[in-house]
Order: structure tokens, then sequence, then C-alpha cells
């Protein structure tokens, strides 16, 4: 009896001490409950949990988001017929380009002296033309010495044509060193090729020089693989043809010329004997032709590292750059125009960013108008 008495006891016990626990624990919550800030806290995390897309999703019954599920199913496959209308225009573009190629021909001739345009191909109406012939006709005699001069030295086709190119652009001045501009004033042409028909989607860059003192090719190709399908793991990321991978070609420098190395020297101490000797030996040198010794991406699904992942996005940027803008648009790169026209769109992409921002940040004076952004 006395067991039973005390297990009684102790059951009793456990049942009071679990309800002032409980009470306790309401207590608390009420005192939580009562913050101001507290609540605040909580009613922002309702706030922004209501205006997650997935969080509504989830909410949804199950026969609704069995469509949705429909309606992705069929979002991938316009994803595939998106990858197939990016394939066509590949093939388009393989078809104008040899419809370019003969004015491309006949730029590089004028570019390079071996002809002349006649007086209807050089006939050109600039939107300054008045300014330009009062400024004309103001140095007349400077002119006529000029002229004089130029007869004299026989300058042929358009000097450092590509070169000046290099210059002018940003992305591709950054590349050269001063010992690569001897060598890039041999630089003669630049082409586009587009992979045919049947064969991987990729393009390549054709570098075309004259005989010069530094290697032996008369050509240097990089060429671009390309992706135009959607990933299997992301169908959804999918934006059009993206490059892959690249491969460059190997340049036949001749001896002594090779400016993507250097040569240094470099003391070493025999640890027995204390001896010292000077060894030399060949490291890494900064130079545009490095362009023509790409990273590769490795196919092994072995991930490249934060430097090398960098290094390889940019030389897929300035390929896309010598494809799209640089070759179809090269004088306007030459006189500068073209720069100033991606620079003016910048500038008008930029506005228009700080527009939306000052439009979608609440924070913001809201009595102060929208063009007073900066004195």
């Amino acid at each position: 009896m006395a067991d039973n008495s005390k297990t009684e006891d102790t059951a009793s016990d456990s049942v009071e001490a679990a309800k002032n626990a409980s009470d306790k624990k309401e207590k608390l919550a009420d005192q939580v409950m009562q913050n101001p800030q507290v609540l605040a806290a909580l009613q922002e995390r309702l706030d922004n949990t209501a205006l997650t897309p997935s969080s509504y999703i989830e909410t949804l019954p199950k026969a609704v988001k069995r469509r949705i599920d429909a309606l992705k199913q069929l979002q991938v496959k316009c994803a595939h017929i998106e990858a197939k209308f990016y394939e066509e225009v590949h093939d388009l573009e393989r078809k104008y380009a040899a419809l370019y190629q003969p004015l491309f021909d006949k730029r590089r001739e004028f570019i390079n002296g071996e002809a002349e345009p006649t007086d209807a191909e050089s006939e050109w109406h600039s939107e300054n033309e008045e300014e330009e012939k009062l400024a004309g006709d103001l140095k007349n005699v400077v002119v006529i010495e000029e002229k004089a001069e130029t007869e004299e030295t026989n300058v042929k086709g358009i000097p450092d044509f590509w070169f000046t190119i290099f210059r002018n652009v940003d992305m591709l001045s950054e590349l050269v060193q001063e010992y690569d501009e001897p060598i890039l004033k041999h630089l003669q042409d630049i082409k586009v090729k587009f992979s045919e028909p049947g064969q991987p989607m990729s393009f390549s860059l054709e570098f075309h020089f004259g005989p010069n003192d530094y290697f032996s090719n008369s050509v240097l190709t990089k060429t671009y693989k390309m992706k135009s399908e959607p990933d299997k793991t992301d169908p959804f990321s999918f934006e059009g043809p993206e490059i892959v991978d690249c491969d460059g070609c190997t340049i036949d420098w001749k001896k002594g010329k090779n400016v993507t190395v250097k040569t240094i020297k470099k003391k070493q101490k025999h640890k027995g004997r204390g001896t010292v000797r000077t060894i030399t030996k060949q490291v890494p040198n900064d130079s545009f032709f490095n362009f023509f010794s790409p990273i590769k991406v490795s196919g092994d699904g072995e991930s490249l590292d934060e430097d090398s992942e960098f290094t390889l996005a940019a030389d897929f940027e300035i390929g896309h750059f010598f494809r799209e803008r640089i070759v179809p648009r090269a004088v306007l790169y030459f006189t500068g125009e073209a720069i100033e026209d991606d620079d003016n769109e910048l500038e008008g992409e930029e506005e228009g960013e700080e527009e939306e921002d000052a439009e979608s940040d609440p924070k913001k004076d809201s009595s102060q108008p929208a063009e007073c952004k900066q004195q």
C-alpha cells in the first residue's frame, strides 16, 4: 500500500510540475507578444513570406500544382524549339557571311593598299560637311603643303588600321603590351568563319598577318565552340547559344622573338658546398598573343578555380565582341564613331537603371522630384 501511495504522489508531482512549466511558457509568450519590436519583426517576416512567389505556390491546391507542372513541361518544349530557332539563325549567319565577304575583301584591299577606291567609291557626305568645308578653306595653305609631303612619302593604304582599332577599344587595349605593338602593326585583316552545316556550332576568328620578324605564321586562328540546347538540369536558364570552350593555335615564333615568355635569372646556393650559381629560366609574360593559348575547359567535369573562370569568361566576351562588333564595323571602330555609339548606349542603360532604382526604393524622400538626383 505504501508503494502505491508513493507512486500516486510522484505522478501527482509530475503533473503539477508540467502544469507549472506550461503556465510559465504561456506567461513568457504573453510577455514576448506584448513587445512591439517582436511584433513588428514577426509582421515583417509574415509580409515577406506572403510576397514570395514560392510560398504562394505552396498554398495552392494539389490539382492546381499539377496543372503548373504541366505548364513547365510545355515551357521545356518551348526552350527546345527556341534552340532550333538559334540553329537556323546560325545557318543564316553563315549564308549572309558569304554575301558580306566580297565587301570585306575589298575593304582589305583598300586597307593594305592592294587597290585604290574609285571616285564614286570614296564619295562620302558627312553630317558636318559644311563645317568641314569652311575649316578646309581656312587651311588651304597647310593642306597643300601636307599634300606635297604625303605624295613624297607615298603612303600605302590605311596605315596601322587594325592596330588603331586595338588602341581605340578599351577591351583590347588592356591586353596589348608595348612589345606587342610592332607585331600588331603587321595585322592585315580579321575574318570570322562559321562552322559548316552538320558540324557542331562554332565560329573561328582568323588574324591575317603580313611577313614580319616575329613569327612565320601568316594566319593565327581562335575557334569558339558553342552550345545551343537547354541544360538538362536547368532547362529554364536557356537564353540562346553560349560559348562553352575555345581552341587557339601554335605560334611559330622566330628565335628570341616570343613575347609571351620572358627569361629571368635566378641565383641558387648549393646547400652542401655553399657555392652560388646563376640559372636562367623562361616564365610566362603578359601579352595579347596569349589570346591564342586559352585556358581549356576540363572535360572530366572538374571545376576551374575562380581566377581561371574569370579569365575564360573574359576570353569568351572578347571573342564575341570581335565577331559581333569589330569585324562587321571595323571602319567605325577605327574612326571612333562606333565607340561613341557604344558609350551613349551604355549611358542610356545606366540612366534607365538609376530611374528604376529610384522608383522602386520606398525609403527615398518622395518630396524630392526625380530630376533632382544630383546637382
